[in-house]
């Protein structure tokens, strides 16, 4: 069963940057697109940003697009998310997730995604 592990969380403050990383287990991480959500308290779940299966193609929100990146080392089975001039407004619970189909298109519904990692806490002070 595919397993994903999120890590790179923390305290850091306003204009700072995060890198976050997701590993997955499993020998297919390869074919399937992933994605970053996050969910802050009292808030519905968010997607922040995805990248396809091949590494070719990335979408992000709006609310992050110009200070995030998206890539994956499918060699190390790993997705990053490189968050720079990092807001309050940031924080939250983040998460990665797979696609539920190998070979899909990105996709920024939360439905179209089926395993889940338990999420990293990011906390970003003013």
């Amino acid at each position: 069963q595919v397993q994903l592990v999120e890590s790179g969380g923390g305290l850091v403050q306003a204009g700072d940057s995060l890198s976050l990383s997701c590993a997955a287990s499993g020998r297919t991480f390869s074919t399937y697109t992933m994605g970053w959500f996050r969910q802050a308290p009292g808030k519905e779940r968010e997607f922040v940003a995805a990248i396809r299966w091949s590494g070719t193609t990335t979408l992000y929100a709006e609310s992050v697009k110009g200070r995030a990146i998206i890539s994956r080392d499918n060699a190390k089975n790993t997705v990053y998310l490189q968050m720079n001039s990092l807001k309050p407004e940031d924080t939250a619970v983040y998460y990665c997730a797979r696609s539920s189909r190998s070979y899909s298109l990105i996709s920024t519904q939360p439905s179209t995604y089926d395993v889940w990692g338990q999420g990293t806490q990011v906390t970003v002070s003013s």
